[in-house]
């Protein structure tokens, strides 16, 4: 009897043991939630989108002519100012052609010369054979003078009004040729002087693109620049919460290589057309100040600032589930329902909520939420 009485209490101790550690170790944290407490305060309405690092304005920068690279000056990640050499190609025979065309210029410019010196010294002659003209015309007239006499004073004026003639001519050619040989000059500089690849903008150069020895075509690029003053993030936001957004809102920039350090920003653009796939649209968010290092394409995040809410109740966003949320009343789960004021990414302002009331967090590890259900917190 002792013995039987012994075996149902060590049986009873068992189950009472085991209900107990049931209920502390397996009930009570299945039927235990964690919960936020409401609060009042201001919300800043936010617009979130995700997109990459850009620019307005990116340069591939190359040449008008192509040809063999000389020397490439600049590297990426490098910056450049507006008029900098970045590269020159090979001039082959280019300075040859100039030092032939400054020697033709050089010679029409000796010939002009003579033949003015020669033109003043045939005025002179003309002028005597003028005069002599004139007075052997007068003798003539006379009778004072022969034929022959007349005949040539006449024709040495004609032959000297000739040369003046003719030396005129060949001033006038050489003048041509200097202007010819000039022309010929300042385009072989010109060219000479495109072969010098310079930068268009003060900027950053993201890439490399050809390299000393290379020959490269016409406008092929040798580096690409981006001009700093207009960088920005490409980003996508839906088309159902892209209607608040404006150009000059404030927004935080958040690169995916800064560990969550916000950068400062503003809306420079709404672009006009959205994507029909993701029916997203784009806006364009400058950077107040240019980060340094910078990676174009860079996956980054905005949080565009639309408003702000003052005193309203807030709620944690992650909360609010099928419009309502879950609030502790005196040893019970009910589900409140409540109407959304504004949000952002993180809180939510609502309405049907008081300060203080505790809100639920739901998990799914717990015992299933229902209205009325005892839990504790």
């Amino acid at each position: 009897m002792r013995n039987n009485f012994m075996k149902w209490a060590v049986i009873f101790a068992v189950l009472i043991g085991g209900a107990v550690i049931f209920y502390n170790k397996v009930y009570l944290p299945k039927a235990t939630y964690a919960y936020v407490t409401a609060k009042k305060g201001d919300l800043k309405l936010t617009v979130f989108g995700i997109g990459t690092v850009s620019a307005k304005n990116i340069y591939p920068v190359g040449s008008n002519s192509g040809g063999k690279l000389l020397k490439v000056f600049k590297d990426q990640g490098e910056w450049v100012e507006k008029g900098e050499i970045i590269a020159t190609l090979d001039p082959v025979d280019l300075p040859d052609q100039l030092a032939q065309a400054e020697a033709l210029l050089k010679k029409a410019r000796y010939e002009t010369l003579a033949a003015q010196k020669e033109l003043e010294g045939l005025y002179a002659q003309h002028e005597l054979a003028a005069l002599t003209f004139k007075r052997y015309d007068t003798l003539y007239r006379k009778g004072y003078a022969a034929q022959a006499e007349y005949d040539k004073a006449r024709t040495d004026l004609i032959s000297v009004e000739a040369q003046i003639e003719a030396s005129k001519a060949r001033i006038a050619s050489s003048k041509a040729e200097c202007e010819r040989a000039q022309k010929s000059i300042d385009a072989l500089k010109q060219k000479i002087d495109r072969l010098a690849i310079v930068s268009p903008v003060d900027g950053y150069i993201i890439s490399k693109d050809a390299e000393a020895a290379q020959t490269i075509a016409a406008q092929q690029p040798v580096v690409t620049i981006v001009d700093t003053k207009n960088l920005w993030v490409k980003a996508n936001v839906d088309e159902r919460i892209s209607g608040v957004i404006k150009k000059g809102q404030r927004a935080d920039i958040v690169l995916r290589s800064q560990d969550g350090t916000p950068l400062a920003g503003r809306v420079e653009r709404i672009e006009a057309k959205s994507d029909p796939v993701t029916e997203e649209r784009i806006v364009d968010v400058a950077f107040d100040k240019v980060p340094f290092p910078f990676h174009i394409n860079e996956q980054a995040e905005v949080s565009i600032e639309t408003g702000r809410l003052h005193n309203v109740v807030l709620v944690p966003l992650h909360l609010i589930q099928r419009g309502g949320v879950w609030v502790y009343n005196d040893g019970e789960a009910h589900f409140k329902k409540v109407e959304i004021l504004g949000k952002n990414d993180k809180e939510a302002a609502v309405d049907g909520l008081t300060t203080n009331e505790k809100i639920l967090v739901p998990d799914s590890h717990k015992k299933p939420l229902f209205d009325g259900v005892d839990i504790h917190i």
